[in-house]
């Protein structure tokens, strides 16, 4: 079956998805993900130049995709169906058969260094995250006395990345599946 550029572009980026993901960025070769892909090693670097614009193509389409799991996730209710719309799914998310934690995680500690491409890709997405919860918090302010809408962006942002820790090393039945009570007792503790 011949494919156009395109999806043979998105094809080898689901591919080294899956593979880095997994199994780790700096683990697989580019030969491995033209072989899964089943493409030639010379087709994939006409796609991409270099391992490392592999990787930052893989990790601008995980940040799309994680936007719109984010956005669909929150929805259009109240502020505050939002927040625990976005909560309820990433507990669903976090099961050890699709989910070895957060990829942007997995890509920090890969990369510690500031300066490479995947480092600062990571980055975007977890600013865009706190940033977005800091929309959802201040649309909240809005209709309820919550205090201070950064302070409980932040809080909520650290429930985030501690349910992708949690599920990884307790299980997603562990303390993950406890992440709602606590975002409701944190927004009720923030109307008083």
């Amino acid at each position: 079956m011949r494919r156009s550029a395109a999806e043979t572009r998105e094809h080898v980026l689901q591919v080294a998805h899956d593979l880095f993901y997994w199994n780790g960025i700096r683990a697989v070769g580019v030969d491995r993900v033209a072989a899964e892909a089943g493409v030639a090693p010379t087709t994939l670097y006409r796609l991409f130049a270099s391992k490392d614009y592999l990787i930052a193509a893989y990790l601008e389409r995980a940040t799309s995709l994680y936007q719109e799991w984010f956005e669909a996730a929150a929805g259009d209710a109240d502020p505050r169906a939002r927040i625990l719309g976005v909560f309820d799914a990433l507990t669903d998310q976090v099961h050890p058969r699709q989910c070895r934690g957060c990829p942007f995680l997995l890509a920090l500690a890969e990369f510690p260094d500031p300066e490479h491409p995947a480092h600062q890709q990571a980055v975007v997405l977890k600013r865009w995250v706190r940033d977005r919860l800091g929309d959802l918090t201040a649309e909240l302010a809005k209709t309820a006395p919550i205090g201070d809408p950064d302070l409980l962006a932040d809080h909520l942002a650290l429930l985030i990345e501690g349910v992708y820790a949690s599920a990884q090393a307790l299980d997603a039945t562990g303390p993950a599946q406890r992440v709602r009570s606590l975002v409701e007792k944190l927004l009720a503790f923030s109307e008083e």
